[in-house]
């Protein structure tokens, strides 16, 4: 009986270790969220180019930033306080081992190509046409490690907000087409945004520099607003979510989202950024209408207290 009870300890003392998840679970779990898109530019899996800049100061250093968090809104393990160091770090190397695995690939195919000219007959013709080709191939890498990378997909600056007669939605064979008015040309007066359309439309309203019609019939009706913050309590070391009432009640009736969209009941809207990503809650607007998702901090605006309070002191959230 001593024997099979110490043997029973053996297994139960291996259990934890047998728990522990591998990198490939912790980046299909959590890290995926943001790096297989490449959101919010982190570097997006397998692309050696967004990693290569991190990589500059040293794989301690991507542990570091990993384990930490950094001040550009990569949150500490993630997210999730519950990982181990351990598992944290075997998430880093499941994805720096995907940059690393392509970029042999990458490499071979030129020395793989090499051999291949078995005529010798004809370098003197191939000579002359194999150095301009050559070049740009070579120097295809290098705009991947621009620090822009990221913003590949979107549009340059001169070509955001075009003329209703190129944004691809108007016809643009209408004549009524070109007498709409031209974007860039009735924001040039609203304050500057770094998101979305570029316009900041919560301080246009405070500045009255626009005054949204609130009935289509009564040009005089007021709107409703409702002064009131709800503040959405995240788990692990982002900063929690204030969703103001105000500035968007000085836009909508309450009906537009309630209930249809959020059910106005504490504890009755599971929110999360997958949904939001999908189109739904916050991301029936957002990203749509009302500026993207990308834009971290100007819903995760209220800081965390980690000091622990003293017994018997309240901190009332406003």
């Amino acid at each position: 009986m001593k024997l099979k009870s110490l043997v029973l300890l053996a297994l139960f003392a291996a259990v934890p270790a047998l728990a522990a998840k591998s990198g490939k679970d912790v980046y299909n779990t959590t890290c995926a969220v943001c790096h297989a898109t490449g959101i919010a530019g982190a570097p997006k899996y397998g692309n050696a180019g967004d990693w290569s800049p991190r990589l500059a100061g040293g794989t301690a250093k991507v542990y570091g930033n990993a384990l930490k968090g950094t001040p550009k809104g990569m949150p500490a393990k993630g997210g999730n306080p519950a990982y181990s160091d351990a598992e944290v770090k075997a998430a880093v190397d499941y994805m720096l081992a995907a940059v690393k695995s392509a970029a042999p690939t990458a490499a071979a195919a030129p020395a793989a190509r090499a051999p291949e000219p078995k005529p010798e007959a004809a370098p003197v013709a191939a000579a002359p046409a194999a150095p301009t080709p050559t070049a740009p191939v070579a120097a295809a890498p290098i705009p991947a490690g621009d620090v822009n990378a990221f913003n590949r997909l979107l549009k340059p600056v001169g070509k955001r907000n075009p003329p209703p007669a190129e944004d691809g939605i108007h016809d643009p064979g209408n004549d009524g087409t070109h007498a709409l008015l031209a974007p860039q040309t009735a924001y040039a007066g609203l304050p500057k945004s770094f998101a979305g359309n570029r316009v900041n439309w919560v301080q246009s309203i405070d500045q009255k520099k626009i005054n949204p019609r609130w009935d289509r019939n009564d040009p005089k009706a007021e709107p409703i607003v409702m002064d009131l913050n709800i503040v959405r309590e995240v788990k692990g070391s982002m900063p929690d979510v204030v969703y103001p009432h105000k500035q968007h009640t000085e836009w909508l009736d309450c009906s537009n989202c309630h209930p249809a969209i959020f059910v106005p009941q504490k504890g009755a809207n599971a929110i999360s950024m997958a949904s939001i990503l999908l189109g739904e809650k916050c991301g029936v607007c957002h990203g749509k209408v009302a500026f993207p998702v990308s834009e971290c901090r100007l819903c995760h605006s209220k800081k965390k207290d980690l000091r622990p309070t003293q017994a018997g002191a309240a901190s009332p959230a406003k």
